[in-house]
């Protein structure tokens, strides 16, 4: 019987966990994160108008694991030996047949005063305290933005921003305060949303034009402090900046020898398979893979590749060449609490709808059905 370890419990690791028991009923798998539990990071836009609770996105696994009979060690990963062979973990090693590494990235936060900023994307302790904070204030000025990682263009999270702001914008009205609140977006790309395309730019853009909503764009970003935000382009002031960095790898993986990006991430194939490495493959946020420049890290390109890397893994079992390669696609809602914008993009055509209170509902639609399979 074939052993796989998979390494984590975000949405490629678990969607890699139902290809394998799909395709496999007799292989052996383990997964090592922390908690067994898994956060739906795209509900975070919906804590702070109270749409969702924090707890409303955790997620226990215990049932589902058991489903898919798979043996929970909860430890965090530490390292690589025996090439790829043995997973070191704060708990023992762990021997493997196969190993899939989706344990996420983590965020780049070296910009002097980082800690005066909010990272939204950092789980549910963050939306709450951007909650609390939102509550708290009578008026004043509000900066969200974000960035990303200069020696990876593909590690970045911009998204959930342009969600944060038009919520925000839009939970302000509906209290009736919008009028004594100023948002300001701000970001180093002159064209912020770039890699939804170009239409998808010029609609986000119009929107905050639209929604009084003022810019800084295009001007490298020098720091934050307790008063603002600070750039090469000028300073302006914030009593609140919400701020996603880029995105580089995992502490552990520099206890590893696994090929690394510029960028700080696992090279990997277009299979997913690490090169080098027999039967080592990488999913999501964790991997640097060949594409476009728009190619997204977002969870439906996690869970295409972890698809992907879990066929391909069990194709290698059966003696076969791994082949498969996972297609390129973007498709999100940028929400804005009561409605949304579609974008879909892959290598033949980009698609953009405009704002529809069917695609806020389509979302909340999506997470019913999404998470339903883990409760």
């Amino acid at each position: 019987m074939h052993r796989v370890t998979i390494v984590g419990s975000g949405f490629a690791a678990l969607t890699a966990t139902q290809q394998l028991r799909k395709s496999n009923p007799d292989v052996e798998i383990t997964l090592v994160s922390p908690e067994a539990e898994f956060v739906y990071l795209p509900g975070l836009i919906w804590v702070p108008p109270g749409l969702r609770q924090g707890e409303d996105l955790r997620i226990d696994l215990t049932r589902f694991l058991q489903r898919m009979r798979v043996r929970h060690v909860a430890a965090e990963a530490t390292g690589l030996s025996h090439c790829g062979r043995t997973l070191e973990t704060t708990q023992a090693p762990i021997n493997n047949d196969g190993l899939i590494i989706a344990s996420g990235g983590r965020f780049l936060k070296k910009l002097p005063g980082i800690e005066h900023a909010i990272t939204p994307c950092e789980g549910i302790a963050a939306a709450e305290r951007i909650r609390e904070r939102i509550r708290a204030m009578d008026g004043g000025t509000i900066a969200l933005g974000f960035a990303g990682n200069p020696k990876e263009p593909s590690a970045m999270r911009g998204g959930p921003m342009f969600e944060f702001l038009f919520g925000l914008d839009n939970q302000l009205r509906q209290e009736g305060r919008r009028e004594r609140f100023e948002l300001v977006f701000f970001t180093p790309a002159p064209r912020p949303g770039n890699r939804l395309g170009p239409k998808a730019v010029e609609g986000l853009v119009a929107e905050m034009r639209r929604r009084d909503i003022r810019t800084h764009l295009g001007h490298k970003l020098k720091g934050f402090s307790e008063q603002g935000v600070s750039t090469e382009g000028g300073d302006f002031a914030a009593d609140l900046i919400l701020f996603m960095p880029g995105m580089t790898g995992n502490t552990w993986f520099d206890n590893t020898e696994l090929p690394r990006s510029p960028g700080g991430l696992i090279e990997a194939e277009r299979t997913c398979r690490v090169p080098g490495y027999d039967r080592v493959y990488v999913a999501g946020d964790s991997g640097s893979f060949p594409g476009p420049e728009w190619m997204p890290k977002q969870a439906h390109m996690a869970d295409l590749q972890a698809r992907t890397a879990a066929r391909n893994l069990l194709a290698e079992f059966a003696g076969q060449t791994p082949e498969e390669t996972f297609r390129v696609e973007l498709l999100c809602i940028v929400d804005a609490n009561r409605d949304g914008m579609l974008v879909a993009r892959n290598e033949r055509f980009n698609l953009v709808l405009p704002s529809l209170r069917v695609f806020h509902w389509l979302k909340r639609f999506f997470e019913w059905n999404y998470l339903r399979r883990f409760r």
